[in-house]
């Protein structure tokens, strides 16, 4: 149980990250206050949202004899990231199921995550589409022997148990919380720690979310036993895709972090709040309301898509 509870309490993790008032003159005649809670400040490399997700699956892994932990995703995935930090600040093994070929030198997401002793394994994408089945797990097994599983983007029940606690750490008033959608369990893990109570809104960074009202409404009742009316997703800020993106969106943050001096990255919280300001000027919320923006870190991606964003802007990537 001590090594649980190290889990739990850990004082390395800040627990209690700050929650900033953007003062941006394009919003200011809104009528609308706006927020960033800044979870990206949690932990340099196990931060936002993705320590959240980890939280009681390393919990429960420590808590049934498991020494390894072993996960999926893309060559610049934030949660392969977080595994890997996860596995060296609590003692476990870690294992990288990496979807596409292998690819030399190691990109700076895969660069760190063998840096800190994660095993990398590619599988083509076609085998990679069954991660999820029994199959696939077995011969896992057989390859690298017992390990605890954790889900690609670390969405599972446990996992909304840790996001929804983000909500009992929010101290100001607020009629909307608003997050990032990928797998959509940092939005299931919102709307269960608000329990029926104000309204979250999720924004998809993929192109073709349809898919994820189903998936976040059985998230939500998995964990909490029940459905609630209090939640919706955008799905008209994607910018062509996942990890797509454009000079009108880069300009957008560019000019956001100009203001504020809160850096985001371009895959999630940037699309998040493009579409939050986009909102706000068309009126979709009514005056008065405020709007609380949930930054779920994500910054390593900043280094992979660095030749990108440079066409994109014309300049260096570090103007960013």
């Amino acid at each position: 149980m001590k090594s649980n509870k190290i889990i739990l309490e850990s004082d390395f993790i800040k627990h209690n990250t700050p929650i900033h008032k953007i003062e941006d003159p394009l919003i200011k005649d809104s009528g609308i206050k706006l927020f960033i809670k800044r979870e990206d400040l949690n932990h340099p490399e196990l931060s936002g949202n993705k320590w959240h997700k980890l939280k009681y699956n390393l919990t429960a892994a420590k808590e049934n004899g498991y020494e390894t932990l072993l996960t999926f995703g893309g060559a610049y995935s934030n949660h392969i990231y977080a595994t890997a930090a996860a596995g060296k600040l609590f003692g476990f093994k870690t294992i990288g199921i990496i979807r596409g070929e292998e690819h030399l030198p190691l990109n700076p997401t895969l660069s760190f995550a063998a840096s800190v002793g994660m095993k990398i394994h590619y599988v083509n994408r076609k085998t990679y589409r069954e991660k999820s089945s029994s199959e696939f797990i077995k011969k896992l097994t057989e390859k690298f022997g017992n390990f605890y599983l954790v889900p690609e983007g670390g969405t599972n029940k446990l996992a909304i148990k840790g996001v929804s606690e983000i909500i009992s750490n929010i101290d100001i008033d607020f009629d909307y919380v608003c997050c990032a959608c990928g797998t959509g369990g940092t939005l299931a893990g919102l709307v269960t720690g608000l329990n029926g109570r104000k309204k979250a809104l999720g924004f998809s960074v993929l192109k073709g979310g349809n898919f994820l009202l189903n998936d976040v409404e059985k998230l939500i009742y998995e964990s909490a036993g029940k459905k609630y009316n209090n939640w919706d997703i955008n799905l008209d800020f994607h910018f062509g895709g996942y990890a797509k993106i454009n000079s009108e969106l880069i300009e957008f943050i560019q000019r956001f972090q100009n203001i504020t001096s809160i850096p985001i990255e371009p895959t999630y919280t940037g699309k998040l709040l493009f579409g939050v300001y986009n909102l706000i000027l068309n009126h979709y919320f009514s005056n008065g309301k405020n709007i609380l923006v949930i930054h779920t870190g994500g910054l390593q991606g900043l280094m992979g898509m660095k030749n990108n964003v440079s066409k994109i802007i014309g300049a260096n990537y570090d103007s960013l």
